[in-house]
């Protein structure tokens, strides 16, 4: 388990929102196929609402991007609070040896605050060439000092997950411990949260701006605190006055009053609508604190429009949490708890069988040399299930897919994604498979197609999200 489940439970209604209004916020997600695989509301310091979309379940870890970067931020508030770092330290400090020959003006004078609220001055994301580490720079590090300081620190927002990782590089230069390491009696012991892991670069560093794996209920438990002014159980835990410094506006990031990535930025947290803000991650990990409601929304998904889940959250949860305890309402709470008994994430579409599968079963499918690296597959039917044998160049992978539902595996296979997952497939149409495999520790579903004409099949693949490509080559295996 990743965390102990001790969190309060109450009735919706007890604690002024209607069960209608976070049924609506579920039928809009379902009529929009969002992509949600969990969800945690709380309000009042208590969970009143808390679903997984199977096959994700409690305990399943999750995948964070860039939520991982308002943790980050949370152990520099430790570490200025500890005085091991001031946010007025300037960056090129705490790296004498990995500084260009030639310091510009703009870079001696980017400090640890304009890391924290992405103003470094930089006029692009230095990711792509710090973790694309040319040869010649030695380090991450190098390589983020070595970019062009093209503005003034303090007076032009871009988002940069590079300044993130330095962040993480600072805490561990000057403590001498990991952040996560760092973390885990500061935060993670007294939040009772286990099992966190966080992805590091090739010099043990962890990378800070993503990287980070939590469960749901550990994103939760991190709003509540960030709610209750980093009390925990009356109990402080953060510094006094880091949350507001951190749920701040410290710089402009756009003017579209509709847009909730253009309401300003803290230290790591994105100001929203509604006096709100978040934390959040690429393809949808929210932890979205609400000050004025006294609520948290906790979610995970798969998903490209990050706008629409906030939208839903305005105007379906928002404007039902009221100022008052409401009247039990029997027949809404039981529709609520049935509906969230019930969630599942969205299988392919089709029959269960087909006359096809005769006409496949025992035939092992041959295919040329691929970019893909795929040598082979071969299918095996049974009663509700298919056995996808698929050979590459890492060795052969089964996967078992459920033809009425989806069937949990603990692990992946190479052609997609080294990780724990589930599969479900369905006869599109008689001579078309199609084999969906549900990576469920993070936000990525491969969705795989198989037509069969004649002695060939044709193979196509396809990734629900992607940072680069979501198509992949479609290949053509023949009998033999």
């Amino acid at each position: 388990m990743l965390s102990t489940n001790d969190l309060p439970r109450s009735a919706p209604e007890a604690q002024g929102i209607p069960s209608s209004a976070i049924v609506a916020f579920l039928d809009a997600v379902k009529a929009g196929n969002v992509g949600l695989h969990s969800l945690i509301l709380m309000r009042h310091g208590s969970v009143v609402a808390n679903g997984w979309w199977y096959p994700c379940e409690p305990s399943d870890p999750h995948m964070f991007f860039s939520l991982s970067k308002s943790f980050t931020s949370t152990a520099i508030g430790f570490a200025v609070a500890e005085g091991v770092i001031s946010l007025d330290d300037p960056v090129v400090k705490f790296f004498p040896e990995d500084v260009p020959e030639e310091i510009s003006e703009n870079l001696a004078a980017m400090k640890v605050r304009h890391l924290l609220s992405m103003s470094t001055g930089n006029a692009q994301d230095t990711l792509p060439v710090v973790f694309r580490n040319p040869e010649f720079l030695r380090t991450w590090v190098q390589a983020f000092l070595s970019q062009p300081v093209d503005h003034e620190p303090g007076t032009h927002f871009v988002y940069n997950s590079g300044a993130t990782y330095i962040l993480s590089a600072i805490l561990q230069r000057v403590t001498g411990t990991k952040l996560i390491d760092y973390l885990q009696p500061r935060l993670f012991e007294p939040l009772g949260i286990t099992g966190a892991k966080w992805d590091e670069c090739p010099h043990g560093i962890n990378t800070g701006g993503w990287g980070l794996e939590l469960g749901t209920e550990a994103i939760a438990k991190f709003g509540q605190l960030y709610l209750d002014d980093g009390m925990w159980n009356g109990k402080r835990i953060l510094p006094e006055g880091w949350v507001a410094t951190a749920s701040a506006s410290h710089v402009s990031n756009g003017s579209d009053p509709n847009n909730d990535w253009n309401q300003g930025y803290g230290f790591q947290f994105w100001r929203c609508r509604h006096n709100a803000y978040r934390g959040d991650g690429a393809y949808g990990q929210y932890c979205v604190v609400m000050p004025d409601q006294d609520a948290v929304v906790a979610i995970t998904s798969g998903l490209g429009d990050m706008q629409n889940v906030l939208n839903l959250i305005w105007d379906h949860l928002l404007p039902g949490m009221g100022p008052e305890a409401l009247p039990e309402d029997v027949e809404a709470s039981t529709e609520l708890t049935a509906r969230l008994a019930s969630l599942e994430v969205a299988r392919p579409e089709g029959s269960p069988s087909s006359d096809t599968v005769a006409k496949v079963t025992g035939h092992r499918y041959s295919f040329d040399e691929n970019e893909e690296g795929v040598k082979s597959i071969a299918f095996t039917f049974a009663q509700n299930t298919c056995v996808l044998t698929l050979i590459d160049k890492h060795g052969e992978h089964a996967i078992t897919a459920g033809l009425t539902e989806w069937l949990r595996s603990p692990k992946g296979i190479s052609l997609a994604e080294p990780r724990p997952a589930a599969a479900a497939a369905s006869w599109a149409s008689d001579n078309e498979l199609h084999l969906w495999l549900f990576f469920y520790q993070t936000p990525f579903t491969h969705k795989l197609k198989f037509r069969f004409e004649g002695d060939t099949v044709v193979f196509d693949r396809q990734i629900n999200e992607s940072f680069r490509t979501t198509e992949c080559a479609t290949l053509t295996g023949r009998v033999g």
